[in-house]
Parts: structure tokens; C-alpha cells; sequence
């Protein structure tokens, strides 16, 4: 039986809006530019992916330890941990509070 690798930083996921839709922070500041975005599921942090000069998005991570991170690429529904090096499906990334309550009540 093959051992996969899972992520154990789910339960930190938090609901979470870009703090910015134009872009990577640090870049937007500097005049840089990025190939891909990505988002960070703790603070909402926006950061350029490792294909871009900067890597904004894993400098976040370096900095805050913020595990979580998701693409924010149109068509892309996919996330990143990475603590435990483990690509995540874009269900495994919704954030959910508490249940529904049952209807009538």
C-alpha cells in the first residue's frame, strides 16, 4: 500500500477575501511583475507564485509560517501547503463555519 502524503494544516483554514484583486502586494508596491497569483488562506495575503522573479507568495509564507495557500488564476481551483510539501484539491479548501441548521427551526 502506497503511503500519500496529506496535509495537516486543514483546520487552520479560516474564512479569508484577498486583500487585493489587482495583483501582488509587494509587486503593486515595487513597480515588479508576476506570472501567477496566489492567496494565502490565513490572512488573505495576495503574492506572486514561484514562477515569478520575486516569489512573493512563498516569501509570505517564510515570514508568517501561514501554511495554505490557493491559486487565484481563473479556471484554477487548487491550493498548496507548504509545510507538508502536499498539493490540495479545491474542496479540500472550503471554508466551512458551522452547519446549516435543519430547515423550520
Amino acid at each position: 500500500m502506497r503511503n500519500i502524503p496529506e496535509c495537516t494544516h486543514l483546520d487552520a483554514l479560516t474564512e479569508v477575501t484577498p486583500r487585493t484583486r489587482q495583483g501582488c502586494e509587494e509587486c503593486l508596491r515595487s513597480g515588479g511583475r508576476w506570472v501567477h497569483l496566489r492567496m494565502c488562506l490565513l490572512c488573505g495575503h495576495v503574492g506572486c507564485c514561484d514562477s515569478s522573479p520575486q516569489r512573493h507568495a512563498t516569501e509570505h509564507f517564510q515570514q508568517t509560517g501561514h501554511p495554505l495557500m490557493r491559486s487565484m488564476e481563473p479556471g484554477e481551483d487548487w491550493g498548496w501547503c507548504y509545510v507538508d510539501q502536499v498539493e490540495l484539491e479545491g474542496s479540500e479548501l472550503r471554508f466551512s463555519s458551522a452547519p446549516a441548521p435543519a430547515p423550520g427551526l
